[in-house]
């Protein structure tokens, strides 16, 4: 077991790319331990299949330098904010011990995307209760629940509590997303039908929504997270 710094719940394989590989390279570059987990193995997708997903998120784990990237297995469009998926979701928090959690929106276009971020939310509460017992590798796991869950923005725009500055990060970003070939715009696949995502545009969509937050900052780059309670800093001089 390798004990995280931050975690990131996707519920699909690039999900965390999209929303916040910019935020993941900037802490593993500040000497975090980061991993990920997806819900989902993406098989509803419309391009590609479960099976490349894989291969592609794998890729895009080298990229990020991730301590770890696990899927749970999920049904894709079919998982429920229920006990079962809650305990499924529990066990790997405390397997990871993560002390901050990036999980998917609030609401998105996609419904899995909030629907996921509301179980990730009662599985990261619920995980620091004792009384609920779950097991790795034979073992009774420890309570553990993470000081700080953060929920990155996607497609649908959501007012952001904080901003991170990725300028720096960027490129790598952009070169994690591409990891996921079958999903966006590349000449190989022109063959499968085009979907929302698979346009240039898309992409061009991305990069100017983490501009204009970044304007915002005074940066070129940023994205944008939301968090249901109160942010504080030490200093007003921490703020940028």
């Amino acid at each position: 077991m390798a004990k995280l710094d931050i975690l990131v719940i996707s519920v699909h394989p690039d999900d965390a790319e999209l929303g916040c590989a910019g935020t993941i390279l900037k802490h593993i570059h500040l000497g975090y331990k980061v991993g990920i987990v997806d819900l989902t193995r993406g098989e509803l997708g419309t391009r590609g299949s479960a099976e490349i997903r894989a291969q592609e998120a794998a890729k895009s784990a080298e990229i990020l330098g991730l301590t770890v990237r696990e899927n749970l297995g999920f049904p894709d469009g079919f998982f429920e904010n229920n006990k079962e998926y809650q305990l499924k979701l529990i066990r790997a928090i405390r397997k990871y011990q993560p002390d901050i959690l990036l999980v998917n929106a609030y609401h998105d276009r996609h419904p899995d995307h909030g629907r996921a971020g509301a179980l990730a939310d009662d599985a990261s509460f619920l995980s620091g209760l004792r009384k609920i017992e779950t097991f790795y590798d034979g073992q009774p796991q420890q309570e553990w629940r993470p000081k700080l869950v953060l929920h990155y923005i996607q497609d649908t725009y959501i007012q952001p509590d904080i901003l991170v500055d990725v300028t720096a990060f960027w490129d790598k970003k952009i070169e994690s997303i591409y990891a996921f070939g079958s999903q966006f715009h590349n000449p190989n696949w022109e063959n499968e039908p085009q979907t929302y995502i698979s346009t240039p545009e898309f992409i061009k969509v991305v990069e100017a929504r983490s501009l204009e937050l970044g304007k915002s900052i005074g940066v070129k780059y940023a994205e944008g997270f939301t968090s249901r309670k109160l942010l504080g800093v030490n200093s007003l001089f921490d703020l940028k």
